[in-house]
């Protein structure tokens, strides 16, 4: 009893010191999306030319969701016109180039991961591309698309379906400061939380229970941690691997990054299990079901050859200039609630939250959830 008691403190504590960051993030998105709609989105996704996917990365990062949403998002995209790699340019901005996850970094790891996570996202989508321009034949794109016209239920199908922008004209701030702007951030809001929530929930109890019960020995030998020079090289490569087992997505593995960190996984490591969210084992059955079996192999290797170089990169560059954090003053967060200045954040945001969830409740939300 004492060793749950002792994970599920860890647990709680993470999620005090991450609550209002999450609802800031997820606020910011909501306002975004509800004044863009798809069908801007997909007007300016038609092709793979760099400036393209640079846009592609710009509104995935400002239509951050969880990846399970990201992904159904992005097939929805391809399937009205979108250029394949300019949507999974999308779909990766929307999991690994987002506000959230970079306050939540900060947060709980410092800022040098929030500044790997903007250096390395970039990374890897070029890194996408140019294994695309080489692997990606012309009928195996041919076969995918004729796979993603069936339309094949996911995950987060309803999510992805839905478009709750803003309908009436005027400029940002007039659609965004009218009672219909006041409602379809709501909704966002909400739906967004709804979509994440569960994976949320389950990487905070998984870090926990790691934490509190997988001795940091382990990690070490498992790391390498006793060789500096093999454990860099072997951190990116395995990273990932991590990643693809654990089944937690987006966000939800920040929490077991913590843990990873602490317990000698390298710098790029870390970056590079963040990254792989894109490739647990659900993920890549709903890309089977999406996009039949062969691009599915090919969306593994290809993303996971790309976090993998992301880590790098970013092991090289951080290194370079001398800021990559001292491992040893890792730790996880265990004070549980202060009146500090996260306990004021978590009420104001909270009340914040509230508001948005009481109109959502208020303008057919009930309904939208059921859909989803």
């Amino acid at each position: 009893m004492h060793a749950i008691l002792h994970a599920l403190s860890i647990t709680g504590s993470m999620t005090w010191e991450i609550t209002w960051a999450l609802i800031l993030g997820f606020g910011l998105s909501a306002v975004v999306q509800a004044v863009v709609r798809k069908s801007t989105v997909v007007s300016l996704l038609g092709d793979h030319r760099p400036r393209t996917l640079a846009v592609a990365a710009g509104l995935g990062a400002a239509s951050s969701s969880c990846s399970y949403a990201a992904v159904a998002l992005a097939r929805s995209l391809f399937r009205k016109g979108a250029d394949f790699t300019a949507a999974m340019a999308f779909e990766i901005a929307s999991t690994n180039l987002v506000i959230e996850l970079g306050v939540i970094l900060a947060l709980l790891m410092g800022w040098q991961f929030t500044a790997a996570e903007f250096t390395g996202g970039p990374v890897m989508i070029v890194a996408v591309a140019l294994l695309f321009r080489v692997l990606l034949k012309p009928d195996l794109l041919h076969a995918a698309r004729a796979q993603a016209e069936r339309g094949l239920a996911g995950s987060m199908e309803g999510h992805a379906a839905m478009d709750m922008s803003v309908r009436r004209e005027g400029s940002f701030a007039r659609r965004l400061g009218s009672p219909e702007g006041f409602t379809s951030v709501a909704h966002v809001f909400v739906m967004e939380w709804a979509a994440i929530l569960r994976d949320l929930v389950i990487g905070l109890l998984i870090a926990g229970a790691i934490a509190a019960w997988v001795p940091d020995s382990f990690w070490q030998a498992f790391f390498i941690t006793g060789h500096p020079t093999a454990a860099k090289v072997w951190g990116p490569l395995v990273g990932p691997l991590v990643a693809l087992a654990s089944f937690v997505c987006s966000i939800g593995n920040v929490p077991l990054a913590v843990v990873l960190w602490k317990g000698g996984i390298s710098f790029g490591g870390v970056i590079a299990f963040i990254f792989a969210d894109l490739v647990i084992l659900p993920i890549l059955n709903i890309y089977r079901r999406y996009y039949g079996a062969r691009t599915a192999v090919l969306l593994l290797l290809t993303l996971y050859a790309a976090a993998v170089v992301a880590g790098y990169a970013v092991e090289l560059l951080f290194g370079g200039l001398g800021w990559v954090p001292d491992q040893a003053a890792a730790g996880l967060p265990a004070e549980g609630v202060r009146w500090d200045y996260t306990t004021w954040l978590n009420i104001a945001f909270l009340l914040a939250g509230g508001a948005l969830l009481l109109r959502f409740l208020r303008t057919g939300g009930a309904a939208m959830l059921r859909m989803m």
